[in-house]
């Protein structure tokens, strides 16, 4: 059926790695790896916070649903990827890639907003220790995670309608391993302004935004860690919001350089290495960097294991 821009609404064709085909079974392996470690790391962290009443705190109830945002992210996107990869057959329906588009703008823009709000966690665990329990009630915190959710669709619905409707002349080949933004922009038959000023604003409000505001708790933190006389509560401090600092670092590092730089300045191998980067590997990285450095975290799994064991042997 013709749409009235001149696009067909037939089956697009994922061209993935397929100008380097020496590369497409060691990629294959790579993602099926990083995607096992991302559904396991991920459920993990969501099974342990729900069953150990010790972790129902603001900080893993927005860890729950970072690890959340993962699972539903990698899950729109490998499995997609893996057929392609495995199969001679590299296309995806237009449903199937509108559906895989609108999630991926969906959870990265959520995801943009988690980040700070975690950022904001840790300042009032840091810096207000006394008054924690009242500044992060649960309302509240359903309030952030709630806000969040509602951005990201915002967002997603907004680049979604403008990039689907540029006229593509016939072009059905995407060059990407799945259906990215910038990889649906470059089959347009012509260049928008205006979809390169709404990505631009969309991504002050989701990634330099929250990036600035990120700083700006930090910062703090780091202010009133140096005044923290106990050792052991500098420690604690130091690896709640350094486990934060390095996924924010590979989250945002990848999203900034992708997205808030003229699109087609991007090369197209450098593009599909960095969308491989935040889109697979980070999410699988998430729950090792929270669960190698959190004390809580091993213990509550290690807990639930020995649980688990001494009921099975009764």
């Amino acid at each position: 059926m013709e749409m009235s821009n001149g696009s067909l609404r037939t089956d697009f064709i994922l061209l993935g790695f397929s100008d380097r085909p020496q590369l497409e079974p060691i990629i294959s392996v790579l993602a099926f790896i990083f995607y096992t470690v991302a559904l396991a790391g991920n459920s993990i962290i969501i099974i342990v916070s729900y069953l150990d009443p010790q972790l129902h705190t603001p900080m893993y109830f927005f860890l729950s649903n970072l690890s959340f945002l993962d699972l539903c992210y990698t899950t729109s996107i490998v499995p997609q990827m893996l057929v392609n990869l495995w199969g001679g057959n590299k296309s995806i329906t237009y449903g199937g890639c509108v559906l895989q588009f609108f999630i991926a703008l969906d959870l990265g823009a959520t995801e943009c907003l988690l980040l700070a709000v975690m950022a904001y966690d840790r300042y009032a665990a840091v810096c207000q220790p006394l008054h924690y329990t009242v500044i992060m009630h649960p309302q509240l915190c359903l309030r952030m995670v709630l806000t969040c959710w509602l951005g990201g669709i915002g967002s997603a619905i907004i680049l979604c309608s403008l990039t689907l409707n540029l006229p593509r002349c016939g072009h059905k080949e995407v060059d990407n391993f799945f259906c990215e933004m910038p990889a649906l922009i470059k089959m347009a038959c012509v260049y928008s302004k205006i979809i390169e000023y709404v990505i631009s604003a969309l991504g002050v409000v989701f990634l330099l935004v929250p990036v600035c505001l990120i700083l700006i708790s930090y910062g703090v933190i780091t202010r009133a860690v140096t005044r923290i006389k106990s050792s052991a509560r500098w420690k604690k401090a130091l690896n709640t919001c350094g486990s934060h600092l390095m996924v924010v670092t590979l989250f945002y590092g990848t999203l900034i350089y992708m997205y808030m730089k003229p699109q087609n300045t991007t090369s197209q191998g450098e593009g599909k290495f960095f969308t491989f980067l935040y889109t697979i590997v980070t999410p699988s990285l998430n729950p090792l960097i929270y669960t190698l450095r959190n004390k809580d975290v091993k213990s509550a799994v290690k807990k639930i294991f020995l649980l688990k064991n001494c009921s099975a042997k009764v």
